[in-house]
């Protein structure tokens, strides 16, 4: 079962590195929705299937993937750094079932062991992380040799204009109405610069048969720590 969240150890409220009331309130809402309107529910399935052992996930949001982890999952430590979305990813815990611990923290800098986990899972979070070469080098160090990464993530796509737009966008008003959201990054090419072997993964649209907006490319696919790599713990 879920742990509750952890204490400073100070007796104080620390301030959260991620703070996004307003945007954290208009995805708690959207998010449920696009479960079934838009299908993401069967997203997730996929994304989540066959998975076994320790998972981390990262910018685990309001906590909708933890009713689709398989049962061979025997425990998955579910970072997220915005307080609200931390606390209903709680909630969303404690019904599923699963043993879930959810806490406070960064993509940049997981305050988990290295090696520790057999599988990462990382969805809709690498657009809005600040620092993307740096939390795709905290995924590999917390993963074990080998270690595989199941992902979902939107970014860039469409031809030459839509690029442009989704470049202009993220220059100008996108990331501060979003939570520091951004468009036009690839995740499959960060992944693959960050030294994970790439497995098969696929390129749609979401909704799959709504109109192409800027935020419509998504890609769902896996990938690995190289099972011979050495420890980039580096500590």
């Amino acid at each position: 079962m879920p742990r509750p969240l952890r204490p400073t150890g100070s007796g104080k409220v620390s301030r959260d590195p991620v703070h996004h009331p307003l945007f954290a309130r208009y995805y708690a809402r959207a998010s449920v929705s696009a479960e079934t309107r838009m299908g993401m529910g069967r997203i997730r399935e996929r994304m989540l299937a066959g998975l076994s052992g320790r998972v981390i996930e990262i910018g685990a949001g309001n906590g909708l993937n933890f009713a689709h982890y398989p049962r061979t999952v025997s425990e998955v430590v579910a970072i997220e750094p915005e307080r609200l979305l931390r606390q209903l990813a709680v909630e969303s815990a404690l019904r599923s079932g699963m043993p879930v611990d959810v806490v406070p923290g960064t993509a940049e800098a997981l305050p988990v062991k290295s090696e520790a986990f057999d599988a990462a899972v990382i969805s809709l979070v690498l657009c809005s992380v600040r620092a993307l070469p740096r939390a795709l080098g905290e995924v590999r160090r917390v993963l074990r040799p080998g270690g595989e990464v199941r992902f979902f993530e939107h970014g860039r796509g469409g031809g030459r204009a839509m690029r442009f737009t989704q470049r202009a966008l993220d220059r100008t008003v996108w990331p501060a109405l979003s939570g520091g959201c951004h468009l036009a990054r690839d995740p499959v090419a960060a992944l693959r610069d960050a030294g994970f072997e790439l497995g098969p993964y696929r390129r749609m649209w979401m909704p799959e048969n709504g109109p192409k907006l800027p935020m419509s490319y998504c890609v769902l696919g896996t990938a690995w720590r190289p099972a011979t790599e050495v420890s980039v713990d580096g500590r």
